[in-house]
């Protein structure tokens, strides 16, 4: 489930598929907020919006786009806000939060990390064999975040997914202040051990 931040205009967005399988378009949408509303209601309304679409489609992952600063400093406070409620929203469902930035989903997408709006929305289209593009862009940026997670973002989710699980376990430890957070370190450390056998290259997983 990919997310596009904002407080105006939230998209979402879920695709199902993965690493050499066809992709497929789930759901698609717009969560609008009215401006003249107080800041703290519309972020109600935005995690809301994503708790029903988590228990709606109930994805194994939730993908934001990670903020970066603006020139409008405003505009950027509210993409922020609406951020962390969605992060909270997914965690809080115990599901893996992972971000990623606007160039790192054009370049997956497009092949350019400087690639534009209409570039992204073009290449959704394809790839989801749709008739026409998601419109308004926020719906085609958060398909495009939830693409790109599916293409590159494997080993990350394995990762914060074991990040995950040893988080609880160590919240439901005998209150020993040592055995839990070493727990969670091995637990860590395996995972990215893990993550990292599976992208060693054939020659260096040959026997010495």
């Amino acid at each position: 489930m990919g997310v596009d931040p904002g407080l105006t205009r939230c998209g979402f967005g879920v695709v199902d598929g993965g690493p050499g399988r066809v992709l497929q378009l789930v759901a698609v949408d717009v969560v609008r907020t009215p401006a003249e509303r107080e800041v703290a209601h519309r972020l109600v309304q935005i995690e809301a919006a994503v708790v029903a679409w988590i228990a709606e489609h109930r994805p194994d992952v939730v993908c934001v786009e990670r903020v970066f600063a603006q020139h409008n400093v405003q505009t950027v406070i509210g993409t922020a806000q609406a951020a962390g409620v969605v992060m909270l929203a997914g965690a809080r469902a115990g599901l893996p939060v992972v971000l990623h930035t606007p160039s790192e989903v054009k370049a997956a997408i497009t092949g350019s990390g400087r690639a534009d709006k209409a570039q992204v929305g073009s290449m959704v289209t394809r790839i989801l064999r749709l008739t026409e593009a998601p419109r308004p862009a926020d719906a085609a940026d958060a398909l495009a975040l939830a693409i790109c997670h599916l293409w590159r973002g494997g080993g990350t989710c394995r990762l914060a997914a074991a990040t995950a699980a040893a988080n609880s376990a160590a919240q439901q430890g005998s209150g020993a202040t040592g055995a839990p957070q070493n727990g969670y370190a091995r637990a860590v450390r395996e995972a990215r051990s893990r993550q990292s056998r599976t992208t060693r290259s054939p020659r260096m997983e040959r026997p010495a």
